[in-house]
Parts: C-alpha cells; sequence; structure tokens
C-alpha cells in the first residue's frame, strides 16, 4: 500500500501484476522481462490507451510515476493492482536508487507521467541515463502524445517541427527564447499554461509578426476539446482578456520564406558592386545580401564583366 507520501514498499500486492480488466472481461498476462519500461498513458481521455500499455501496466513488479494519485485513476479504471512509487523532478536521489534496486533483483519496472510520453518535459531522462549506464534494458512503449496530437491537428506544416516545451516564465527570457526560435524554419510547438498563453501570444505576435498562422489547442481529447485557429495577433487578442482553461499546446507555422530577388535587382546590386570587388567577391557580396544562389550569382558576375 501507498503511505501519506504516495510511496510504497516495493512490493507488489498479491494477484497484481498478472492483468486488467476491459469492459467486464479479464485478461491475465505473462510476466514481463526485467528492464524500465517507458509506458505513454493518455493525455485525457482515459480510453487512449494501447493494450500493449495495458499488458505492461498489469505485469510490471513496480510502477513509477509523476503523481501516484493520478496513476491510481488510470489503474483503477481497468482493474490494474500494482506497486506504484512516486518519481517527478521533486523527487530525491532515492527514489531513482529504489528504481535501480528493482530492477537489479531482475524485476520489471514501468515509468508514466501524469499524462502523454515519458520523458518529454519532465525529469525522467535523468532515470533512463542512471538505468543504461547500470547495464539495463530501457524499452519504449509509445502511444498518447500532446505535441504529435496537437501538430497532427493544426493543419500547419509538418515535415519539420520543432518542439520547444515550455518557454520561460519571466517576460525577457521568455521574449529572448521567441526571438531566437522565430527564426528557425519550422513549425514550433509549444506548450503553455492557461495563466501565461495570453503573455505568450501577446509576444510572440509583436516578435515573429501578427500575420503569421498559429493553432491553440486546448484540453485536447477531453470533453471541451477545442482548436483555436488563426494569425498570432487575432489569438492574442482572443485570449488577451484573461485565463484560458484545460491544457494548452500553441502551434507556431514557420515564417514565410522571403520572395527570391528579381534579376534586374541582382544585375544592379552586382554592377554597384563590380565598381569596388573583383569578381568573385561581388559575387560572394550579392549572394550574402540578396540570399540567391552563389553560383547563379558568379555567372551572372562574369557576364555583366564581360558586357554581356
Amino acid at each position: 500500500m501507498a503511505d501519506a507520501d504516495g510511496e510504497t514498499d516495493g512490493e507488489t500486492p498479491a494477484g497484481a501484476g498478472r492483468g486488467w480488466m476491459l469492459r467486464g472481461a479479464a485478461v491475465r498476462m505473462p510476466t514481463l522481462e526485467p528492464a524500465l519500461y517507458l509506458v505513454a498513458t493518455p493525455i485525457g481521455n482515459l480510453s487512449d490507451i494501447t493494450i500493449r500499455a495495458l499488458d505492461t501496466l498489469a505485469a510490471a513488479a513496480l510502477i513509477a510515476c509523476e503523481d501516484t494519485r493520478v496513476t491510481r485513476k488510470l489503474l483503477t479504471r481497468y482493474g490494474i493492482a500494482a506497486a506504484v512509487t512516486a518519481y517527478h523532478e521533486h523527487s530525491g536521489p532515492e527514489a531513482g536508487r529504489r528504481i535501480l534496486a528493482a530492477l537489479e533483483e531482475g524485476r520489471a519496472v514501468a515509468l508514466v507521467s501524469d499524462a502523454g510520453t515519458p520523458l518529454v518535459s519532465d525529469p525522467g531522462y535523468r532515470l533512463v541515463r542512471e538505468v543504461v549506464e547500470a547495464g539495463h534494458r530501457v524499452v519504449p512503449i509509445p502511444g498518447p502524445s500532446s505535441l504529435l496530437a496537437a501538430l497532427a491537428a493544426a493543419g500547419l506544416p509538418t515535415d519539420t517541427f520543432l518542439f520547444a516545451g515550455f518557454l520561460p516564465n519571466k517576460a525577457g527570457a521568455r521574449r529572448s527564447r521567441l526571438e531566437t526560435l522565430g527564426a528557425i524554419p519550422a513549425t514550433l510547438v509549444l506548450l503553455e499554461s492557461p495563466n501565461r498563453v495570453g503573455a505568450l501570444l501577446a509576444d510572440a505576435a509583436e516578435l515573429l509578426g501578427g500575420a503569421r498562422e498559429a493553432v491553440v489547442c486546448r484540453e485536447m481529447t477531453k470533453l471541451h476539446e477545442t482548436f483555436a485557429r488563426g494569425t498570432l495577433a487575432a489569438l492574442s487578442a482572443e485570449f488577451g482578456d484573461g485565463p484560458a482553461r484545460g491544457e494548452i499546446v500553441v502551434v507556431i507555422a514557420p515564417p514565410t520564406e522571403p520572395a527570391p530577388p528579381a534579376e534586374a535587382d541582382i544585375d544592379d546590386q552586382l554592377r554597384a558592386a563590380l565598381t569596388r570587388l573583383g569578381v568573385r567577391d561581388a559575387a560572394d557580396a550579392v549572394a550574402a545580401a540578396t540570399g540567391a544562389k552563389r553560383r547563379d550569382v558568379y555567372q551572372r558576375a562574369l557576364a555583366l564583366k564581360s558586357g554581356r
């Protein structure tokens, strides 16, 4: 049983780790091989869990949770009786040692976060490093992910994206980070609290351009799921009146590529550059200034130099 702090003695209750329930039907599971299993759990709707995840949680000797109370709701839903132990950003070194000890004893340990895939914006990577360095296996059990759900539903480019997690709380640091991220040629995926999403959108509209497209994804997979779509300027106005409600993911479109310079503009710049520079240096300078391909600019410089 868990103590007042959500910790356990690491012992699996009698009959636990053997199966789970789905709509009244019992499913019995074999014993897992010793390893640390990274199990993705629902981001809201408890039905969004894989059969493999249920198998793993039911068969694990120990489940390490971000919040044992949250995880117990999921376990109860599926009739899983399991030993749980707290592991989160404020856990002391003893929490990690407890998990490593279980692995040393040849037991299977599952790691879960409150929602979604472990290690995404949580400190689980430190535990994974320790487990790997100790020579134990790490097995991912993929499943729900808020960032991928938001990216898929946003309708913005998905070929290249950057997940930046939570930006700094303080305005100056947040704005500095946005300036750095804004120039990256990728769709940005950010997490934000309901209390700060208005400030984030206002800063993004100012620094990245109010016309840039974005989507505010709220309460995904839950009853009040919404996707607010528009420009950063419009979304900043919509969410600027006060705190929003629910879990939020903000997706921002990549920067628009500037239109390629006209040939006449390149020629004008080359003629000016050739009055003071050689062909190679003139081509380098104009290519850097216009973003045009250096090879094409060099060939044009040669033609202008020869009078063609």
